[in-house]
């Protein structure tokens, strides 16, 4: 699997389903996952006690590095204000339509149906739109041309 994204991080808001949607469904693998500057945590929230988990991923030419906020029990982190960003991550598929399958096994959400590129670099190859647990939308290309 090759991204065209050599590196991409943002908010998810269950870091553990979606290192096992990365992991298991994209086949990214697992890097590490740690509690990162309690400080930084705070500034973005606005939350005392806040605290950053990340988990790092990667694939052949591709990172992807996953954020989650967790507050102090009793506290609720906004998601809308501190998210840092729903990332558009364009991955290069071979076996297009049986990885296409295979998303749909795990109840990804399809945005778009597959559909032929009509022009440019990517002519002739096959393109889709989906949205992972945490609704970033990610972009599955077929390497090979249709």
């Amino acid at each position: 699997m090759i991204s065209r994204t050599n590196h991409v991080s943002f908010t998810v808001s269950n870091l553990d389903a979606s290192v096992v949607f990365y992991r298991d469904v994209l086949g990214l693998r697992l890097m590490d996952i740690s509690d990162r500057d309690s400080e930084f945590s705070e500034k973005v929230t606005g939350i005392k006690g806040a605290r950053l988990r990340i988990a790092y991923l990667s694939a052949e030419n591709c990172s992807i590095e996953l954020i989650q906020y967790l507050a102090p029990e009793g506290k609720k982190i906004d998601t809308a204000t501190c998210n840092v960003g729903s990332a558009h991550v364009c991955f290069d598929m071979e076996g297009f339509d049986d990885f296409m399958k295979r998303l749909r096994r795990h109840n990804v959400r399809m945005v778009s149906e597959p559909q032929q590129i009509p022009a440019g670099p990517n002519k002739g190859r096959k393109v889709v739109y989906t949205e992972d647990p945490d609704n970033n939308t990610l972009e599955f290309v077929s390497k090979e041309k249709f």
